[in-house]
């Protein structure tokens, strides 16, 4: 079973009108049917800028205490952030998970280690 969830953490987190700060987050690998969704969104036709905030709502599954997160919310990402989430998405859903053959020192046992990035698997349902 391949992992399709992956927890992240906000450099500077998104500020909400309440004043509250949203830094931990969930991102869900992209489908078809989002990349579909976002060639017919119409502010995303107007802006190619803005293709990037309708995407992450739809794969950004939590951020923080909000389980729905809409691309005007995502307008107020510092671009420090902005820039992270792109990365970050970019990681997953294009370079996959990428793993080397190590062996431990002390036992000399063999296996496989996955290469470190900035976030973290999650279980697959």
């Amino acid at each position: 079973m391949i992992p399709t969830e992956f927890a992240f953490r906000l450099p500077r987190g998104l500020v909400d009108e309440s004043g509250a700060v949203h830094q931990t987050g969930i991102m869900r690998l992209t489908t078809a049917k989002d990349e579909i969704a976002v060639q017919r969104d119409r502010r995303a036709q107007e802006s190619e800028a803005y293709q990037s905030l309708v995407m992450f709502s739809r794969v950004i599954t939590q951020l923080g205490h909000l389980s729905t997160i809409t691309p005007e919310q995502l307008e107020n990402l510092f671009t420090h952030d902005l820039g992270y989430l792109r990365e970050f998405y970019n990681q997953i859903n294009q370079q996959g998970i990428a793993e080397i053959a190590v062996h431990c020192p002390a036992c000399q046992h063999a296996f496989a280690a996955e290469l470190e990035f900035a976030g973290e698997l999650l279980a697959t349902p």
